[in-house]
C-alpha cells in the first residue's frame, strides 16, 4: 500500500472519527470541554470523553504489515491539553493499555507512545496555564503541531524498541508521513469543531443576557407602581416585542389584566380566566406547558383561534402566595424556543418581584400615612391647650388682638381638617404654617420673631402635607422657647441647581440629634415622606452650629414628574 493510498484511507477512517465528535459537541458533555479549568467531575468526563475517542481511533484503524496505523494519538493528546498531565496521563494509560492488548509488533512501542502523547498534552497544558496563554490551547494549528511532533516521537520509539528492526524501519518508513499527516489534519478539525461549539455557545448565552438585560431594564418599575391593567400592558407590549412571542398576556387570580398579540380579538382583557392550564398554573404554583403536541393546547374561547402552544407561569407575591400569571403564547405553526421558555420564567420572577416591592413600597406608605396622623391626633391637643390658655391671658390685655388671634386658631384647624392627605401646594403649607406662626407670636410676645423669604414662582410646588410645621414646632418647642433673649425663626425658600430648598431657621442652636420625642419622630417621618415621593436623593438634613444656629433644610425636586 503506497504512500498516498494510506493517507486516503486514514482520512476516511478520520471522517468517520470526526462526525461522532461533530455529534457528541451537540451535547452538553461537550460544554465542560470548553473551560480550560475544570472541577473533578468534569475532569471525570474530560477523562471519559477522551479515553473513548483514544480507543476509537484504534479500533477505526488500518492493518499494515501486522500492525495498526491509526489516529489514536489525537485522544490522548486533546485528553492532556483540556484535562492537565493527570487526566492526560490516564487517558493515555487507558489508550495504550487497550493498544496492547491487541498484540502485534509494535504492541509495546504504541502503548509507551501513547501514554507518553497524553502526558505531554498535559504538560503543555500547564505550561500554557502557567503563562497565560489560554487561547493557544484551542489554536488549531498550535494542536496539529504538537500531534504532529507526538507521532515524529512514537515513529522514533517503535524504532528504539520494536523488534525486529529490519520490519520497524519498514513499516516506520510506510506509516510515518501519512500518520502524522492524518492525525494533525484530524486534531486540528477536531479543534475547530470544539471552536465552533465553543463560539456559538457565547454567541447564545451573549444573545440571552443581551435580550434578559433589555427586558429588565425596559420593564423596571412598571409593576412597583401597581398590578394592575394599565400597567400589565405595557410589561406585556415590552415582552411581546422583545421576544417575537405569537401572544403575551398576564392576569391576576380572577381575570385577564394583559392581552396582546394572535387572538387579541376575543382574549378581552377584563374577562374572567377561562384557560384550564391557567388555572392548574394558579392552583399548583408550578409552570405549566402545552406544546400542543405531546399536551394538547386549545383556545378555551375561540376554537379557530390560531395560537397553538402555551407557557403559563405563575406570579408568586408575598409569603409565596400565587397573584397572578404571565402566558407566553406561540402560532400553531411554531413551538417554543428553549430561550423563550427560559426567559419566560426569568421574567416572570422580576416581575413578581417588583409586585412585591411595590406592595411593600404601598405598606410603608400606609404606615407612615397613620405615624403622621397619629402624631397630628397628639399634636393638637398640645397645641390647642397652649393656644386656650395664650387667648385667656389675650383677652384681658388687648380684645381686638384676641379677635385676630381666634381668627388664627380658627384658620389653623380649619386647614388642619380639611387639606388633603397627601400633597398640597407650597403656598397651602406656608398659609398652615403663617395662621401657626400668629397664634406662637401671641403666645411668646415680643419674644419671637418670624421671617418667611419665598419667591412668588415656587408657590405652586407640590409637597407632602404636614411638611413644614413639626420643623417649625420643634425650631420653637427645643430652640427660641428656651432663649432668654429673642428667638429668631426664619424660613428661606431658595434653589439650587434643579432643587428646591427650604430651610427653617432657628437662632437657638440646640439641636440634639438623638432626641426621641413626639418633634423627633416628626421630623424623621417628613424625611422618609419626601424619601418616599421623590426618592433617595431628596428628603432633609440638619446643620447645627451650638448656641448660635439650628438650620433644618428640605430638599425636593423643582422639575416634579409625579406627585406622592
Amino acid at each position: 500500500m503506497n504512500e498516498f493510498n494510506l493517507v486516503l484511507q486514514l482520512l476516511q477512517q478520520m471522517c468517520i472519527f470526526l462526525v461522532i465528535a461533530y455529534l457528541l459537541s451537540k451535547t452538553p458533555l461537550f460544554i465542560p470541554l470548553m473551560q480550560t479549568n475544570l472541577h473533578t467531575p468534569h475532569k471525570l468526563l474530560c477523562f471519559f470523553v477522551f479515553s473513548m475517542f483514544c480507543i476509537m481511533g484504534t479500533y477505526l484503524s488500518l492493518d499494515i504489515d501486522g500492525s495498526i496505523a491509526n489516529t489514536r494519538a489525537i485522544g490522548a493528546v486533546l485528553g492532556g491539553l483540556f484535562g492537565g498531565p493527570i487526566i492526560g496521563l490516564l487517558v493515555g494509560l487507558t489508550g495504550g493499555i487497550h493498544r496492547y492488548f491487541l498484540g502485534g509488533m509494535t504492541a509495546e512501542s504504541c502503548m509507551l507512545a501513547t501514554i507518553l502523547a497524553g502526558l505531554i498534552g498535559g504538560i503543555i497544558h500547564k505550561k500554557l496555564i502557567d503563562k497565560g496563554r489560554v487561547n493557544r490551547l484551542y489554536n488549531p494549528i498550535i494542536v496539529a503541531s504538537i500531534v504532529a511532533i507526538v507521532e515524529g516521537l512514537q515513529m522514533a520509539i517503535i524504532l528504539l524498541i520494536a523488534k525486529p528492526y529490519p520490519d520497524a524501519i519498514h513499516l516506520v518508513k510506510n506509516i510515518a508521513a501519512p500518520m502524522i499527516l492524518a492525525n494533525s489534519i484530524g486534531a486540528a478539525m477536531f479543534m475547530r469543531i470544539l471552536l465552533d461549539r465553543r463560539a456559538m455557545f457565547e454567541k447564545y448565552t451573549t444573545a440571552f443576557s443581551t435580550r434578559a438585560l433589555k427586558i429588565a431594564a425596559s420593564t423596571e418599575g412598571i409593576l412597583r407602581q401597581g398590578f394592575n391593567a394599565e400597567n400589565s400592558m405595557k410589561v406585556a407590549q415590552i415582552i411581546y416585542h422583545e421576544l417575537d412571542l405569537g401572544a403575551v398576556a398576564i392576569t391576576d387570580r380572577e381575570k385577564l389584566l394583559a392581552f396582546i398579540g394572535i387572538g387579541d380579538d376575543h382574549h378581552l382583557i377584563g374577562t374572567p380566566i377561562s384557560s384550564v392550564h391557567t388555572w392548574q398554573a394558579l392552583k399548583s404554583s408550578e409552570v405549566e406547558y402545552a406544546d400542543g403536541i405531546n399536551i394538547p393546547y386549545q383556545c378555551s374561547i375561540n376554537k379557530n383561534c390560531r395560537l397553538g402552544s402555551t407557557l403559563v407561569i405563575p406570579l408568586k407575591g408575598e409569603n409565596q402566595t400565587i397573584i397572578g400569571t404571565i402566558k407566553l403564547y406561540e402560532a400553531k405553526n411554531k413551538l417554543f424556543s428553549s430561550m423563550n421558555r427560559t426567559l419566560g420564567e426569568g421574567i416572570a420572577s422580576l416581575l413578581a418581584a417588583q409586585i412585591l416591592a411595590g406592595q411593600n413600597e404601598h405598606y410603608k406608605q400606609l404606615l407612615t400615612e397613620t405615624e403622621i396622623k397619629l402624631l397630628h391626633a397628639q399634636v393638637n391637643p398640645h397645641f390647642l391647650f397652649n393656644a386656650l390658655n395664650t387667648l385667656v391671658a389675650v383677652i384681658r390685655k388687648n380684645d381686638e388682638q384676641a379677635c385676630k388671634l381666634v381668627q388664627n386658631m380658627s384658620t389653623f384647624f380649619r386647614k388642619n381638617l380639611k387639606r388633603p392627605d397627601k400633597v398640597v401646594s407650597l403656598k397651602d403649607e406656608l398659609e398652615h404654617i403663617d395662621a401657626y406662626l400668629q397664634i406662637e407670636k401671641a403666645r411668646f410676645m415680643d419674644r419671637l420673631q418670624v421671617e418667611i423669604k419665598a419667591s412668588p414662582q415656587y408657590l405652586s410646588l407640590q409637597l407632602p402635607a404636614f411638611s413644614l410645621q413639626p420643623l417649625v414646632e420643634n425650631a420653637i418647642k427645643h430652640g427660641t422657647a428656651n432663649l432668654l433673649e429673642v428667638g429668631k425663626i426664619t424660613i428661606n425658600i431658595h434653589h439650587a441647581n434643579s432643587n428646591l430648598l427650604i430651610d427653617v431657621e432657628d437662632n437657638a442652636g440646640l439641636y440634639q440629634e438623638n432626641k426621641k420625642d413626639n418633634q423627633g419622630l416628626g421630623m424623621s417621618l417628613v424625611h422618609k415622606r419626601i424619601q418616599a415621593c421623590y426618592g433617595e436623593d431628596y428628603g432633609m438634613s440638619v446643620e447645627c452650629k451650638p448656641s448660635c444656629y439650628t438650620r433644618i433644610r428640605l430638599t425636593l425636586p423643582i422639575n416634579q414628574d409625579h406627585l406622592c
